[in-house]
């Protein structure tokens, strides 16, 4: 299996079984197409067009990649996949330590904070539990993670800083390490919790929807008032304090701003280095939802920012954007590649009562409850479904060109759409697919770039 695209003119070819992308001269190009029906047909449809001495030497070449298994390769991890059981160990958990927020998001997900369940934080007696809970259940797992979230983890402060504190004291005794993450919207950051985030944070994620009359528009404090004004002084300095350590600013676009390209170079013309800009999930009656009308001007928004990324990182500005950063070389291994994030398997979140569900954008759908912190996993049914998810288990992944590279998606996006956890979320496939193919096509046009530069020596 092989899919073809083009970017700045650049004819591209990706195995997608391998993982190989090639970069081709047009004979090659057409050549592809034919490849399957071996010379002569190959001939019958392109003699005229290039002559036979030409599509003879492009589809030799096509025949040394396709021995070194390297174009057109065989599929050597279905039965792999199928076949293997899951070690049932925990790598992560989400603490959704406060269900309760500070500003009011026109697209939250999560019912203004409170996951339709009323306000709350959690206890510190519960965080603890959850640590024992990760701890215990991690089984072999020596490197761990914990993501504090919300509504606004911050409105639970003094939680947070002694759950640290608890899960370094625990982890200890196990030879483990949690690697503690926190989304936040930023509103409360000062100079002490910066310099705890610093301190003790291996991500920090901050969300800021890029220039303000966007951010403004859907990202408001409780009276009205738009949060940019106050915000982005807060932002800047915990960027500036943060210095090496990892952090992303992460926006939401819109129906209202589908230029959001423009959002992220605002963010990066901030000097803001770590920059993700995700689609709304929306239910398509939402004024603000996207919609498949909007997928042509999307489509043509990334290969925008694809072009002004690489123009960037050529003026010496450069950018990581998240959605474009892919791992060609080495990777993830197989199996996390074809089984989606781990929700319900390997990753839970937990609630402020203790409740357990797959993951945090699970939290509040009574149906996918899957236990508690005191009895543990209640629900083996799902926990089965979520375990025999994988890309060979969705018809609808089966024969995509993508699979390898977007794990058959957001599992709680397909749950809301189609009702099926093994239906995936029409317009994510779509955008996946773009992004897949601008990643793929930055890192070519940079290997190329490098190629000429060497050559120019």
């Amino acid at each position: 299996m092989f899919h073809k695209f083009n970017f700045h003119d650049i004819n591209l070819v990706l195995d997608v079984n391998s993982g190989m992308v090639h970069a081709l001269d047009q004979v090659a190009w057409d050549v592809v197409d034919h490849f399957d029906e071996g010379m002569d047909g190959i001939e019958k449809a392109l003699d005229e067009k290039y002559g036979a001495e030409v599509l003879r030497e492009a589809y030799d070449e096509l025949c040394q990649l396709k021995e070194a298994g390297l174009f057109e390769s065989a599929d050597s991890y279905r039965e792999k996949v199928i076949g293997k059981e899951k070690s049932g160990e925990l790598k992560a958990m989400c603490f959704n330590i406060a269900h309760d927020c500070n500003i009011r998001c026109g697209y939250c997900f999560a019912s203004t904070g409170d996951y339709h369940g009323g306000r709350k934080l959690m206890s510190l007696e519960t965080a603890k539990a959850g640590i024992d809970f990760l701890l215990e259940k991690s089984g072999t797992r020596k490197r761990l993670e914990v993501d504090f979230f919300g509504g606004e983890p911050l409105l639970n402060f003094d939680v947070i800083k002694e759950t640290v504190r608890y899960g370094r004291e625990k982890e200890k005794a196990l030879g483990k390490r949690i690697g503690f993450t926190m989304t936040t919207n930023g509103v409360l950051l000062n100079d002490e919790n910066i310099e705890y985030l610093n301190e003790n944070m291996d991500n920090v994620v901050v969300s800021l929807d890029g220039r303000p009359e966007v951010n403004d528009r859907m990202r408001k404090f409780v009276g009205g008032k738009g949060t940019t004004e106050d915000l982005l002084p807060l932002i800047k300095k915990f960027v500036e304090k943060r210095g090496e350590r990892s952090y992303y600013i992460r926006g939401t676009y819109t129906a209202y701003n589908l230029d959001f390209s423009e959002d992220a170079l605002f963010m990066a013309d901030q000097g803001f280095r770590e920059i993700s800009v995700e689609p709304v999930v929306a239910e398509p009656e939402r004024p603000y939802a996207i919609t498949e009308e909007h997928l042509p001007q999307i489509f043509s928004e990334y290969e925008k920012l694809a072009d002004d990324y690489l123009r960037y990182k050529a003026e010496g500005r450069p950018f990581r954007f998240y959605h474009f950063m892919m791992d060609m070389d080495g990777g993830p291994c197989v199996y996390k590649r074809v089984s989606s994030c781990g929700a319900g398997v390997e990753y839970f979140a937990i609630t402020p009562d203790g409740e357990l569900y797959p993951c945090h954008q699970f939290v509040g759908r009574e149906d996918y409850l899957m236990g508690n912190l005191k009895d543990g996993i209640t629900r083996q049914d799902l926990l089965q479904q979520f375990s025999e998810n994988t890309v060979y288990h969705k018809k609808k992944c089966q024969d995509c060109w993508a699979k390898f590279h977007c794990s058959g998606g957001c599992q709680a996006n397909a749950a809301a759409f189609s009702g099926k956890l093994s239906e995936p979320y029409d317009i994510e496939c779509q955008l996946q697919k773009k992004r897949i193919e601008c990643a793929l096509s930055i890192q070519a046009s940079e290997i190329l770039d490098t190629q000429y530069e060497n050559n120019q020596k």
